[in-house]
Formats: C-alpha cells, structure tokens, sequence
C-alpha cells in the first residue's frame, strides 16, 4: 500500500532511500528529502507490506499526464520484481490517467511491468 510521505516517516524515509547508492550520507538525504518537498508536483510515497511495514519508498514527479519515477527503493527483505510491480500498479491506481515512466534505471522495469499487464489483458 502506497503512503504519501509526511514529516513523522522522515527517519523511515531515510533509511529507505540510503539503499540508494548516490544517497549515503545524511546531508544527501536531508537534501533529497527536502528537494521533494519544494515543489508539490515532486512526492515521496512509502510502501507497506501485507504485515504493514514500511519496505519500500518511491519518489515521483507529476506533470499533466506523465508520472515519472524519479527513484524506487526496496529494503533488502523486499527485493522482488514482483514488490516493485505492485508499487507500480498502486501509483497505475492513484494516477489512473497518466503514463508511467522512468529514469534510466527505472524504464527497463517499467517496460517489463507493462509487458506483464499486456499478457494479463490478452
């Protein structure tokens, strides 16, 4: 389940993003925190597990008809296409209208993500 981020998951949201490689130190993550924070267009959500954990946070940017996926991270725990696909159908769900993209990281899951819904439809 997506949560939108708030300033009482700040240490959660930490944790969770210095999986990501550019974002070990503390300074770096304060100033990423606070980079999605200036600008509502920019949000960071938190995933929870079926046991509600926090495993996982997604930052995006929202324009008019694109939601771009500007970081995914996972707790080592979580770490499954299969988790990063259900974040994907949950942001597919609160934005139902929009495109899903990705960085250069990201795109190559995305497109495996709409591959698999594709098979589902047919």
């Amino acid at each position: 389940m997506l949560v939108k981020y708030k300033n009482d998951y700040q240490k959660i949201a930490m944790g969770l993003l210095s999986f990501i490689p550019d974002l070990k130190e503390i300074s770096r993550l304060e100033a990423e925190i606070k980079w999605y924070q200036e600008d509502e267009s920019r949000v960071l959500y938190l995933w929870k597990d079926e046991n509600k954990d926090f495993t996982g946070i997604v930052g995006v940017e929202i324009s008019d008809d694109i939601v771009m996926l500007r970081q995914i991270a996972l707790s080592p725990s979580a770490r499954d296409q299969d988790v990063c696909f259900d974040i994907l159908d949950a942001l597919n769900s609160t934005y139902p209208d929009h495109k899903m993209m990705g960085n250069m990281d990201i795109a190559p899951m995305i497109t495996k993500w709409e591959q698999r819904n594709e098979k589902k439809r047919n």
